[in-house]
């Protein structure tokens, strides 16, 4: 028989992008069923590793990756949502979740993945209810999935009468480490461990693979499928890194111990087969679990060990931004709104200095041109709109209970003054923008347009620090300097603005370069109005406030 490489080729990869597409689809399906709460359930439920385990397992079952899951916590443990330790749970939940694909697979309905499919556009296309078409996402992934894994095992089929394919299955029964490289490898470049297993199903259940062979591949695949979580670290912080390389090591260990006791490991796998008559893609699936569901019991004591491991290996100071309120204790609520009130406060003053590092890691970017000071400026933003919402909630709940005149005026005040701070939020993620746009159209200011606005920064930047300060300490002398700082801004605009156009008239400033001018200082003013309504808080004299 003739092998036709090209069909055979064409099959196998058409098949597995239906597969990854199905995978992915019926993934987004399940997550938008879930709703927009994964980070909030990852947030909530991950008080100790034990229940960051759980955790990990059932929102891995929810969105069907468990490097999605993976990097949703990195990006949480980069925002200081999670401390590494709980995000070693959620990673190990992660990867017992993950093999709930290869069980579906295990069940072999391919024959019934086309009338899957027809179901699933049928609610995709025929129904406009949001949840009915969620459903219908989750329906036509799932028959793509079988559909795919169906095409890359008829692709696959011809391999058998490939010699040099036989020899290579000998040589990973003779040789472990080459069945585990095999599987790293093959992961490391479809970027699912879920395709991976799925066509390790496929070629056991052909008979183009033994046990023996297969089970060190399985290996590869749960080391591969750690390159997810380690290019969303890129360029992240410290201990988003280490959560990365957490993820890494806990898959390398767990193969080395399996690879150590692999006899053991066969033998325990052959055994549950026979006794359970299990198919031979329910078989890998079962091995699949044993080995995540083991490798998590064995080292879940050592958490707090490869937290200290990944800590030196990965050295330095994190400046993590923790978007978590710290003062916002619901039990004040009922029991003394004054405290509440008190507690509310310490966190509007938390928010405030957030604002003031935000504008600081701005006025850096504006002049140092680099990333991670946008970065850091964004994800200071992140965090002053997650303050935002979580304090008006506890200011609504305080509201809800009888307050002295006295409670009611400093309640108003913190209202209005969260308003404030997450305005000037905004405004220094426009200037942000402003100065990417600047970087990515290659907007050069002159050297005098650069020095007047490096001092409108440290100006606007000076005037809010004191206002955050005379909120902190009920300082009237301070907000009276705050409105005549603002008053120099004011002022400093105008006179800017005149240079401005005196330097386009003269042709020393580009128009693209005069627009980014312009509208920097402009926020850089809207940054100072919103520092007066502070202090005019704290004065109690709302005469000069803006609106």
């Amino acid at each position: 028989m003739e092998l036709n490489v090209q069909e055979m080729l064409f099959q196998f990869l058409g098949g597995l992008g239906i597969f990854l597409f199905g995978i992915k689809y019926m993934g987004d399906g399940l997550q938008k069923s879930a709703g927009d709460k994964l980070r909030d359930i990852l947030d909530r439920f991950t008080t100790n590793p034990f229940m960051g385990v759980l955790t990990g397992i059932i929102v891995t079952c929810l969105i069907q990756s468990s490097s999605g899951t993976t990097v949703i916590t990195v990006g949480l443990v980069s925002a200081g949502f999670l401390n590494l330790r709980q995000a070693i749970g959620i990673i190990m939940g992660a990867n017992i979740g993950t093999t709930i694909t290869a069980f579906i697979i295990g069940i072999k309905i391919s024959d019934y993945s086309l009338p899957i499919i027809a179901v699933g556009a049928v609610l995709l296309f025929f129904f406009k209810n949001r949840k009915i078409h969620n459903l219908g996402q989750i329906v036509f992934g799932f028959g793509a999935l079988f559909f795919g894994l169906e095409l890359m095992g008829d692709g696959m089929k011809p391999l058998r009468t490939l010699e040099a394919f036989h020899d290579l299955t000998v040589s990973m029964s003779d040789n472990p480490f080459l069945g585990v490289f095999i599987g790293t490898v093959f992961t490391l470049i479809v970027q699912s461990s879920s395709a991976t297993i799925g066509i390790l199903q496929e070629l056991f259940g052909q008979g183009l693979i033994d046990l023996n062979a297969a089970l060190p591949v399985l290996f590869g695949d749960n080391i591969g499928t750690t390159i997810t979580a380690v290019l969303a670290s890129i360029g992240a912080s410290v201990a988003a890194r280490r959560a990365a390389a957490t993820h890494v090591l806990f898959n390398v260990i767990g193969a080395t111990i399996f690879l150590i006791i692999l006899p053991f490991y066969l033998y325990v796998v052959e055994l549950i087969r026979d006794a359970l008559g299990l198919n031979p893609e329910m078989t890998i699936a079962f091995a699949h679990g044993i080995f995540n569901v083991s490798n998590t019991i064995i080292q879940f004591p050592f958490i707090a060990a490869l937290a200290y491991i990944v800590t030196k290996l990965i050295p330095g100071e994190d400046s993590i931004v923790e978007y978590k309120t710290k003062h916002l204790d619901p039990i004040f609520i009922k029991q003394s709104p004054a405290i509440a009130i008190g507690s509310a406060q310490e966190e509007v003053i938390r928010m405030g200095k957030f604002a003031i590092k935000g504008l600081e890691e701005t006025q850096k970017f504006f002049e140092k041109k680099q990333p991670k000071n946008s970065e850091s400026a964004l994800q200071i933003e992140d965090a002053i709109n997650n303050l935002d919402r979580k304090i008006t909630d506890y200011l609504v709940s305080v509201s809800s209970n009888e307050l002295s005149p006295h409670e009611s005026e400093r309640h108003a005040i913190l209202v209005d003054t969260v308003r404030d701070i997450e305005r000037i939020g905004d405004h220094f993620e426009n200037i942000v923008e402003y100065v990417e746009f600047q970087i990515n159209n290659k907007v050069s200011l002159t050297d005098e347009a650069m020095n007047d606005l490096e001092t409108m920064f440290s100006l606007t930047k000076t005037t809010v620090e004191e206002a955050i300060d005379a909120l902190d300490h009920n300082n009237k002398e301070l907000a009276i300097d705050v409105l005549k700082k603002e008053r120099s801004i004011d002022e400093l605009e105008r006179s800017l603005r005149k240079k401005h156009i005196s330097r386009l008239s003269e042709g020393n400033c580009s128009v693209k370069g005069g627009i980014v001018f312009v509208d920097i200082i402009s926020n850089l003013e809207r940054i100072g109005d919103h520092a007066v309504n502070i202090a005019e808080t704290v004065l109690g004299d709302s005469k000069y406030k803006y609106k």
